[in-house]
C-alpha cells in the first residue's frame, strides 16, 4: 500500500505549475495498481479546500481510487517520538505536526509514502520507504 501525502494531492488539485506533472506521473500507476491510500490526517488537511465531503470525494479522492485507512493506534508512539525529537532539535510547534502522524502510520504498518517533501520523513522516519523527487 502507498500512502499519498497531502502535498502530492494538492499539486494535482491546484494544477501546481512546478509539481503537477511529477505528482500526476507518480500517482497514476499507484492508482492503476489499486495501491493508493489516504488516512484521516491526509483527508483533514485537504478538506478545507472543498465545500463538502461529496465534492472532495468526487473531484480528488474517489473511493474507487483511494483506500481509506484508519490511523492505527500503533502509530501514536512513533508520532510522539518524532515530535519529541523535533522539539529537542529546536522545532517551534507545540503540538505534533500532521506529517508525524502520516509518517508514523507508514512506519507502523509498513506502507510506502508518496511525497514530494521527503526531508521531514527521512529525518524522523528513516525506515519508511519513500517515493519522492529527491
Amino acid at each position: 500500500m502507498v500512502l499519498v501525502d497531502t502535498n502530492v494531492l494538492l499539486d494535482i488539485a491546484t494544477r501546481d505549475a512546478q509539481w503537477f506533472a511529477w505528482s500526476s506521473a507518480q500517482l497514476a500507476p499507484i492508482i492503476n495498481a489499486r495501491q493508493a491510500a489516504i488516512n484521516p490526517v491526509i483527508y483533514t488537511e485537504l478538506a478545507p479546500c472543498y465545500r463538502n465531503e461529496r465534492v472532495l470525494d468526487l473531484n480528488l479522492l474517489p473511493p474507487t481510487d483511494f483506500k481509506r485507512l484508519a490511523l492505527p493506534y500503533s502509530a501514536a508512539f512513533p508520532a510522539a517520538r518524532a515530535f519529541a525529537a523535533y522539539r529537542k532539535a529546536g522545532g517551534a510547534r507545540t503540538s505534533p505536526l500532521p506529517d508525524f502522524f502520516i509518517g508514523a502510520h507508514a512506519e507502523a504498518e509498513g506502507h510506502t509514502l508518496l511525497t514530494r517533501d521527503p526531508l521531514r520523513y527521512r529525518t524522523y522516519f528513516p525506515k519508511v520507504k519513500l517515493i519522492s523527487p529527491r
